[in-house]
């Protein structure tokens, strides 16, 4: 009995095989619609058709606000706003916390129901191992007559008046010289000019002549950047006209620290220079009196 034929053809010669594919009029069995196709084409066509709706579904879901409507899908604002709002809450129930803190001390202060770590208790000193120190480490004979003879000096010492007297009077003060340079115009308090104008080079340090705190550090119409600093024993020192200020109002500056540059600053100035006042007790006095330009 001879094999049939067909079942001997391999899948690459029957996927190669022609079909037609006929739409007949059931009545009149006239052809509307004929279609070749070969097995092979078929797949092609099918499987290239998934491939661009799966493309087309990938594009819209990445890049179309539609991804939005898709569970599991959030848009980047919207995180941005979820992590903006978890930050303020957080900031706020720190704010809470802070505020409940205060209210519920002050309640406290009110009530008079202080906590016990909030009143340290002083505790006498005791002077028993002190006595003790002072016992075993009696001063030797040399180390006394030393002693005595540095007191003895030290009476008639003229550095031991001046700083027992330091404040007392302005002229236990050194002061610092604020700018090296030449007076063109001296203090005259009759003439109301309370102070000293220095000539000196173009940007030119100028200094503090004592150790106190910045008062006032501003522009003004008249004296341009100004500068005025507080020292001990109720002097002030003003510092007018310059180009720059380097310190403001608060900062503490030691004698010598640099606080402004030269300049010509303000309408009442006809060049650079500085014009350098020192007040005492609420009075103008010469500052040539006690520092050399």
């Amino acid at each position: 009995m001879s094999e049939d034929p067909q079942k001997k053809r391999s899948l690459s010669e029957r996927l190669h095989d022609r079909y037609r594919l006929v739409i007949l009029n059931d009545s009149s069995f006239e052809e509307k619609f004929v279609l070749k196709l070969k097995p092979l084409s078929l797949f092609i066509l099918i499987g290239t058709v998934f491939i661009v709706l799966i493309t087309l579904v990938i594009s819209i879901i990445a890049f179309t606000p539609l991804r939005e409507y898709i569970p599991g899908y959030a848009d980047g604002k919207m995180r941005r706003s979820i992590i903006e709002l978890s930050m303020k809450s957080d900031s706020l129930e720190y704010e809470l916390q802070i505020k409940s803190q205060y209210i519920t001390n002050i309640n406290n202060v009110i009530n008079g129901k202080l906590g016990i770590d909030s009143i340290e208790k002083v505790k006498p000193v005791s002077t028993e191992k002190y006595k003790a120190l002072i016992g075993a480490n009696k001063p030797s004979k040399e180390d006394s007559l030393l002693r005595l003879e540095v007191e003895h000096q030290e009476a008639f010492s003229l550095t031991n008046g001046e700083t027992k007297n330091a404040n007392s009077g302005i002229a236990s003060f050194f002061f610092f010289c604020p700018l090296k340079g030449t007076v063109t115009n001296s203090f005259k308090s009759s003439g109301e000019h309370f102070g000293v104008d220095v000539v000196a080079k173009e940007n030119e340090a100028i200094k503090s002549t004592l150790d106190g705190t910045v008062i006032s550090a501003a522009w003004t119409l008249e004296t341009g950047y100004s500068i005025e600093i507080q020292h001990n024993n109720n002097i002030v020192s003003c510092y007018k006209h310059c180009s720059v200020l380097m310190k403001r109002i608060g900062n503490f500056v030691k004698a010598g620290e640099v606080i402004g540059i030269i300049g010509n600053s303000g309408e009442l100035t006809t060049g650079p220079h500085l014009h350098f006042e020192l007040w005492y007790n609420g009075n103008p006095i010469d500052p040539q009196e006690y520092m050399v330009f």
